[in-house]
């Protein structure tokens, strides 16, 4: 029985999948190829990248026009600036892959004659230019994990590529494509040798094209959870459907990841003939997350790089984004972590992501949280929301101020152990939704437990503003509104220097809102 793939390239035998090359323009491709072309395949992590690749060579081989080879380089990082050492380790990925696509052992003596030659660094220019003089065919060779490459190694890949470049087809590759999650044009490589930064484009001039590969649309994710309909007879409700779309914006790893969670882990007993719901759906997600899948995991190892930061932290405080470099955005879209959504301009990926974002950077100060009695409980379980803001006052008079240094993004640490503290809530069976967006200012929380909804509007104050809460009550009416609540919190963060501490400064009061609904002001 087949199933959703999450881990490495789709095998049609063992997994649900969609024709890989449906997903590329092929003919705009093969016109490349035709062309003589060097170009770029570039797209997040998990989107299929290596499945179209080697769908692609074996497309080719069975065309009988020229000879494709598909390498992984990635062993090669292991060199990491030892040029020779990552040199030796491409050419024998290629020599390998030769061996296992093409069976053609004579690639294997040639690498080992190359490397054992070439003193001076060129052994990949030499090894593709005598395998490609003896090849019957023009070959074409699929270079992957490019980018994992780093400093004077990637260097001299790009500039052995490019010193042959003169010798195709009969002296060199047709065509080399280049893939990794980057487009060329934003590697900044160190040289250690030249002492500077050299960008990608500049040292592999000879690119032509720069394709992306793209999620999956609305269709695709249809057709995809089909495959498993019509193999198991077991469906998803139109809901269900609805809500994967929806999830995962069509993210590849996310679509697959979401449905095996529901057909194999949340639909206990594997009773194919209950469909698939959108309460499923939900669970999985939230299983997902909490696991800290691999892939999610991998969010948090972005979220600690400076180009990262300087779009995430303001786009979760819902500040507009200054003096940000297009090529910070750009980075960004190609990591899969945003995209530009029309009109609303930079959004975040999908509203997974946008789940786990903050709830990864709140990890730190809920790991630093002291234990705190859950006096927000009544006796029956059911959350009192008196007592919680009770025990939230109390929480951050006392620990709030040295909380605030633990937490990763400074300009939102406020906001970050406030949702440590509510992460501590929802232990027991709740769950805690957000909402941000660049430019809106703020951050909205809806906090659910049993039959208890609480909505909440964060709020930044810092110097040279005017004090937001009539700002905040509007915003506050309006997400209310959309929740359909009549009472929630705005919680105003006061982050203007000199003020007093956090311990004399935080009080709560009541007041009522433009459209007369009951709020609790927090000023903290």
């Amino acid at each position: 029985m087949r199933f959703f793939n999450t881990e490495g390239p789709n095998v049609a035998e063992d997994h649900y999948c969609l024709p890989p090359l449906a997903r590329w323009d092929l003919d705009a491709i093969l016109t490349l190829i035709d062309q003589k072309k060097y170009f770029l395949l570039h797209a997040p992590r998990q989107t299929g990248k290596t499945t179209c690749l080697l769908a692609l060579a074996d497309y080719l081989n069975r065309e009988g026009r020229y000879r494709a080879v598909y390498a992984n380089i990635e062993p090669a990082q292991a060199a990491r600036e030892r040029v020779e050492v990552g040199m030796a380790a491409v050419v024998q990925a290629i020599a390998n892959s030769a061996r296992w696509l093409l069976q053609d052992e004579d690639a294997q003596s040639l690498a080992r004659q190359a490397l054992q030659e070439q003193a001076n660094l060129v052994e990949l220019e030499a090894f593709l230019s005598q395998w490609c003089a003896q090849s019957p065919l023009p070959i074409v060779l699929i270079l992957d994990k490019v980018d994992a490459l780093i400093g004077d190694t990637l260097i001299s890949l790009l500039r052995q590529l490019r010193a042959g470049y003169s010798k195709r087809p009969s002296g060199f590759p047709q065509t080399v494509i280049l893939c990794g999650v980057r487009d060329l044009r934003d590697y900044r490589i160190y040289s250690s040798v030249e002492q500077a930064a050299i960008t990608g484009g500049s040292v592999f001039n000879i690119k032509a094209e720069s394709l992306r590969l793209s999620d999956f649309n609305a269709a695709e994710v249809a057709a995809l959870l089909q495959q498993h309909t019509l193999e198991t007879g077991q469906v998803f409700t139109p809901e269900a459907l609805g809500a994967v779309w929806t999830l995962t914006c069509g993210q590849p790893w996310l679509v697959n990841a979401l449905v095996y969670e529901s057909c194999f882990r949340v639909c206990e007993g594997r009773d194919r003939r209950q469909p698939i719901t959108a309460e499923q759906i939900e669970q999985a997600k939230e299983n997902l997350i909490l696991r800290r899948m691999t892939h999610l995991d991998q969010l948090a190892d972005r979220l600690r790089e400076a180009q990262v930061r300087r779009i995430i932290e303001p786009m979760l405080a819902g500040a507009a984004l200054d003096a940000v470099f297009d090529d910070d955005i750009r980075y960004l879209i190609d990591l899969g972590l945003c995209r530009m959504a029309g009109d609303q301009g930079l959004a975040i990926a999908n509203p997974i992501y946008r789940e786990v974002l903050p709830r990864m950077l709140a990890s730190t100060p809920q790991a630093s949280l002291p234990p705190i009695a859950p006096t927000w409980l009544n006796p029956d379980g059911s959350l009192n929301p008196d007592q919680l803001l009770q025990a939230f006052l109390d929480f951050w008079r006392q620990h709030g101020q040295p909380l605030l240094g633990n937490a990763p993004y400074h300009k939102i640490a406020p906001h970050l152990v406030l949702m440590a503290f509510l992460h501590r809530v929802i232990d027991g069976g709740g769950t805690l939704e957000r909402e941000y967006a660049i430019g809106r200012g703020r951050m909205d929380l809806c906090l659910r437990y049993g039959a208890v909804t609480l909505g909440m509007e964060l709020k930044m104050w810092r110097d040279d503003e005017p004090d937001p809460l009539t700002e905040g009550l509007a915003q506050l009416d309006g997400y209310l509104a959309g929740l359909r609540l009549t009472r929630g919190w705005l919680v105003i963060f006061d982050r203007r220097r000199g003020q007093p501490p956090i311990r004399k400064r935080t009080f709560s009061s009541e007041m009522s809102s433009p459209q007369e609904r009951q709020v609790t002001m927090v000023r903290a």
